[in-house]
């Protein structure tokens, strides 16, 4: 049995801006809850391109490993497929969606 959500938000900045964050991997760091270890091969998000990271959660490092699967700059578009501990495994997409100049949606899931 599967569980699928997909929460969204309204971010206060240009959709370019936060593209930036999601398609640059070694800027993970910046806004989600692990400590990138690695990047293969470092640079922007491309297919392939393995991230490994560490979370800690009640006093324990668990691994976290990241395989971007596809990424699509035209739509803000990046697909993930994460490893995460206890055989947790998460398909992700994250989608940019300008709404003005200065505000975007962001959807994850």
């Amino acid at each position: 049995m599967g569980l699928s959500v997909c929460p969204a938000a309204l971010v206060a900045a240009p959709v370019e801006i936060v593209w930036e964050l999601v398609s640059q991997t070694a800027l993970y760091d910046e806004w989600w809850d692990a400590r990138t270890e690695r990047i293969v091969p470092e640079g922007p998000a491309t297919p392939g391109q393995m991230i490994y990271a560490k979370a800690v959660e009640l006093g324990r490092k668990w691994e976290v490993t990241m395989r971007v699967e596809m990424v699509n700059p035209e739509r803000h578009q990046i697909r993930l497929h994460i490893e995460l501990p206890l055989g947790i495994i998460n398909d992700e997409s994250i989608t940019c969606s300008p709404i003005d100049a200065a505000s975007c949606r962001v959807q994850y899931g």
